[in-house]
């Protein structure tokens, strides 16, 4: 029998912006999903696809979400680096904020 040890490593803050939270987390020695981030605002929480930039699970405010697609616009090539540091089991670079 086989079996697979999986590795979760905790959730880091790569930006916060008008109340929002963006965190992305890597499982170590597995397969993950594709590139993705997790936001957070109140008692809300969306997961984000980094390429294309688009929710694919949960919900925010109509506001949040949209300023949160503008800034992953605006930093998809340092998603998609975070993104690749976190699944080598480095430690990603913060991301600036919306302003």
């Amino acid at each position: 029998m086989n079996t697979v040890t999986v590795t979760i490593v905790t959730m880091p803050e790569l930006s916060r912006f008008f109340g929002i939270l963006i965190r992305m987390y890597a499982e170590l020695d597995a397969p993950h999903h594709k590139p993705h981030f997790h936001a957070y605002y109140q008692d809300s929480q969306a997961v984000f696809s980094i390429d294309p930039v688009e929710i694919i699970e949960g919900a925010l405010p109509d506001r949040q979400r949209r300023l949160v697609l503008a800034w992953a616009e605006i930093h998809q090539f340092e998603l998609l680096t975070d993104w690749d540091l976190l699944q080598e089991g480095k430690v990603p670079v913060k991301i600036e904020p919306l302003h």
